[in-house]
């Protein structure tokens, strides 16, 4: 496994999207062919549903491990705003479409969600819903802090139909959290999933990160047994992506020298995998975990798992809306994403313009090779089709998986590709033996963090 894992450590996609960013043909975007290609994928999946993204930017202290799009401040006197533009950009897409939509699926992420206070959420959320329907079933979840999570928070969420939180644990010692500026003891994080399950939600998850600065096999080792003494419902157990060269993510707080090696990140997550599987947790697909009682392992059992720009879902809406300052929506033929400037952003929707500065509209090829990675990234397998043939160049897919297929992590024929056990960890890496646009154009400075 070591000589594999220095044979495919190279910088390559996540895959939450295909095309990739910055693989976009932004030359050939516009908000015109972006506000059609909603109403186009609305008018064919209504009554599916659609996903709604709140991106909830302020942090009150930059953690140094995060590449998200965030704005460090103590005050909070930002929220309400920031909270009006939402309302305002939601109205914007609503006059977009024809008729109510049906809200399946709801995400609130950041930054910090947590930062803003509940009556603020409340506001929010009860503008959110009014101009919607809400399905019986939908999915809401958000993302909490264990260090400010609160049970008004968590109460007050519930209360508007919310039943599933995650908290980002990253690893328990000291040093790694003081190196990743995210100092927050095992009490606060059993404190706030204990009051979790108290009020009712009946998913809990825990992010935890290997690959971390000054982190040790034993670190890995020690953060996912205090982890078992809590048993979320979910744990996403992923790679650090070091992306320094991203503007301010605050990823320069540490030395490249104080990251663990390849072949240490690898039997990190060798360890970690055989002692969440031990524990009675199922491997759904890169990087997630599930209790065999949690609604995303039934999804992956039938085949219905699905993945976006929030992650693995339990279920697929066609269209996903993103609100707020850098978001990024997906109508399934085009993305499109927010500027990144929280002002710039208030600015343009109170001009009434939907903020968007970049985006991709999918061609038929796009579609197709976007299909097969999803397959690959959800079922681990994927089949060609007849519609396939004449429009993706399948010969040489095939080609280009040889070398994968003779090391064992893949099986590949005329029907399709099917990743063997051992090729899991490596699904990036299968994955981009089918990306045209990155197989294409390679890039000349690397793009992407590291797949191991």
């Amino acid at each position: 496994m070591c000589n594999l894992v220095q044979k495919y450590n190279v910088a390559g996609p996540r895959y939450t999207s295909y095309p990739t960013v910055p693989y976009w043909d932004i030359t050939e975007f516009s908000g015109k062919k972006w506000k059609d290609s909603v109403v186009k994928s609305f008018e064919e999946s209504k009554e599916e549903g659609i996903s709604l993204y709140l991106h909830l930017p302020f942090c009150e202290s930059m953690c140094t491990f995060c590449g998200c799009h965030k704005r460090i401040t103590k005050r909070h006197d930002v929220e309400l705003p920031y909270v009006k533009a939402l309302l305002k950009e939601w109205h914007l897409y609503l006059e977009l479409l024809p008729e109510r939509p049906l809200l399946k699926e709801l995400h609130i992420g950041g930054g910090t969600p947590t930062f803003f206070s509940p009556q603020n959420l409340e506001m929010l959320l009860r503008g959110i819903f009014r101009k919607a329907r809400v399905a019986t079933d939908a999915e809401m979840s958000f993302e909490g802090h264990p260090n400010n999570t609160s049970t008004a928070h968590l109460q007050l969420l519930y209360g508007l139909g919310f039943k599933r939180v995650s908290y980002g644990v990253q690893d328990y010692n000291l040093k790694v959290q003081q190196a990743i500026h995210r100092v927050q003891p095992f009490e606060n994080v059993k404190q706030v999933t204990e009051q979790a399950r108290a009020v009712g939600y009946t998913s809990v998850g825990h992010d935890i990160i290997y690959g971390l600065p000054f982190q040790t096999l034993e670190d890995v080792k020690n953060t996912i047994t205090k982890t078992s003494e809590l048993r979320p419902d979910r744990i996403a157990f992923y790679s650090y992506a070091h992306v320094p060269w991203l503007k301010g993510n605050g990823q320069r707080g540490f030395k490249d020298s104080d990251l663990p090696s390849a072949a240490l990140k690898q039997s990190q997550y060798a360890l970690g995998k055989k002692m969440l599987t031990d524990m009675g947790y199922v491997d759904i697909g890169m990087d997630h975990f599930a209790l065999a009682t949690d609604a995303l392992t039934a999804a992956a059992a039938n085949g219905k798992l699905h993945r976006n720009f929030m992650g693995y879902t339990p279920s697929k809406t066609q269209l996903m809306i993103g609100l707020g300052a850098s978001s990024i929506s997906d109508s399934w033929y085009g993305f499109a994403q927010n500027v990144k400037n929280i002002e710039e952003y208030q600015d343009l929707v109170a001009n009434n313009v939907i903020p968007v500065f970049r985006g991709h509209i999918l061609n038929n090829e796009d579609i197709l090779i976007r299909k097969h990675i999803l397959n690959l990234m959800c079922r681990f397998k994927t089949a060609w089709n007849t519609e396939d043939h004449g429009v993706l160049p399948l010969q040489e897919i095939q080609e280009r998986l040889q070398e994968l297929a003779k090391d064992d992590l893949v099986l590949v024929d005329d029907k399709g590709i099917t990743v063997t056990e051992k090729g899991k960890p490596f699904i990036r890496n299968i994955s981009m033996a089918l990306d045209l646009k990155l197989q294409r154009k390679k890039p000349d400075t690397q793009l992407f963090s590291m797949t191991v």
